[in-house]
């Protein structure tokens, strides 16, 4: 494979392809932010018409994945909101492919009556955003919605059929990294996506 600009060698090893470039996540990660405020603006408006009180705004990314994305998202919200991060993990380790789910930081207990936004990486097997959805309707927040940085396509299914509300982009059923998402740890701070190569094999 072709080196990849701006990339050191030891990381573009393994980086197989770029999917998804940096100026194209800037202008759709900005599109999808402006879509959501004008969203909630409307959800305002139409609580107030009815004489309802209008719930506090409360995103809850998900840790370590969503920390690019969340971060640049927020810049295109001009609304007041306040941030509850939660850490789930699927992909402990060098695994490729969703293990299961493991709640590792506390989930928001307080969310009774909040209009909450979760925001993921990637939408893939559907446990993770399924549990946390699951626990966070348990709250009877007003409203709750899913805003992930990828959808990735699944021909045979998903393990759970998740909605979501808002998704930037849609890839293959294929391993990425680079914008928060890792392969073991690393090249979450590569600037675009990526579909990985054949990972190194340990010993």
């Amino acid at each position: 494979m072709g080196r990849i600009r701006g990339v050191c060698s030891a990381m573009a090893l393994f980086v197989q392809r770029v999917l998804i470039g940096r100026d194209e996540i800037a202008r759709r990660v900005d599109e999808v932010g402006r879509q959501i405020s004008m969203d909630l603006e409307r959800q305002s408006s139409e609580l107030e018409r009815r004489g309802e009180p209008v719930g506090p705004v409360v995103l809850v990314p998900v840790l370590t994945g969503a920390l690019v994305f969340v971060s640049d998202l927020i810049r295109s919200m001009p609304v007041s909101m306040s941030i509850r991060p939660v850490t789930l993990s699927s992909y402990p380790g060098a695994a490729t492919t969703s293990q299961g789910v493991t709640v590792q930081g506390g989930v928001p207990t307080d969310l009774r009556g909040a209009r909450v936004l979760v925001v993921d990486d990637i939408l893939d097997s559907g446990r993770t955003l399924g549990l946390l959805r699951r626990l966070i309707e348990a709250q009877q927040p007003q409203s709750v919605g899913i805003a992930v940085l990828l959808t990735k396509l699944k021909p045979s299914g998903r393990a759970e059929e998740v909605r979501v509300e808002y998704s930037c982009f849609e890839i293959g059923d294929e391993f990425v990294v680079g914008y928060g998402l890792d392969y073991d740890g690393l090249y979450r701070n590569l600037p675009y996506v990526a579909a990985m190569g054949e990972a190194p094999v340990a010993g």
